[in-house]
């Protein structure tokens, strides 16, 4: 996700890396010496991810199948921005800011997006508007992605490590969505994404708290009493 590498995942010894991050890496290195720049990579992530954001919008089963086919390559896209950063040397804080800022706007803009879509077909799911959940889910997706960097920030890589196997991660699953569009499945999805995501999001801020608490200073808590 990151120009500088600290909100997607490095991985250290004896740690499997993700199969896509792999991919990405072999992808890319071609273009280790050329005029290319992260910048550029994450540039073209931004526009996949809205134009699958557009695509969900329209609320068909064609569209909403395009749809998941962009976000599968925006998500893959997602890796080439930090993977070309770190193999060049071309990591920049403005690079890093503007990932994570783009990484906001396409999360939030697709749930949202998979909201409006499914609200073209009802008025309310679960008793509120599509649109409404949507939003609520991806705030809160975005919401943990965040947090998670805030949380490598304070305790290290290891702190925010994914659960992982066979090279697979927690968030890979965005892989299996052309399965939920092929079976029609985009408004229960959006339903369990608004109770699930900030259920989870919750329990990142509990974590999150207590890295905090962790990090405060040792000096702090040996304080005398009555010291200003």
């Amino acid at each position: 996700m990151s120009n500088s590498g600290s909100a997607r995942q490095t991985h250290g010894p004896g740690i499997q890396r993700p199969w896509d991050a792999r991919l990405a890496r072999k992808l890319i290195t071609p273009l280790k010496d050329s005029w290319i720049t992260p910048n550029y990579l994450t540039t073209v992530r931004l526009g996949v991810g809205l134009a699958a954001a557009a695509a969900f919008m329209q609320g068909t089963y064609g569209w909403s199948n395009l749809a998941a086919l962009l976000l599968i390559l925006s998500n893959f896209l997602d890796h080439t921005d930090g993977e070309l950063a770190r193999i060049s040397g071309k990591s920049s804080r403005i690079g890093h800011v503007y990932d994570l800022a783009s990484d906001a706007v396409v999360t939030i803009f697709l749930f949202f997006a998979m909201g409006v879509g499914v609200g073209t077909k009802r008025s309310l799911l679960l008793g509120l508007p599509p649109a409404a959940l949507g939003m609520a889910a991806g705030v809160a997706v975005a919401l943990i992605f965040w947090l998670r960097m805030r949380i490598e920030h304070l305790g290290g890589k290891e702190a925010s490590r994914q659960a992982s196997v066979g090279g697979f991660e927690t968030e890979d699953v965005l892989y299996l969505l052309p399965l939920v569009t092929l079976c029609n499945g985009i408004a229960p999805f959006v339903a369990a994404a608004s109770i699930g995501a900030p259920l989870f999001a919750l329990w990142v801020v509990f974590d999150y708290r207590r890295q905090v608490r962790r990090q405060r200073p040792q000096a702090a808590r040996r304080r005398p009493v009555g010291a200003a």
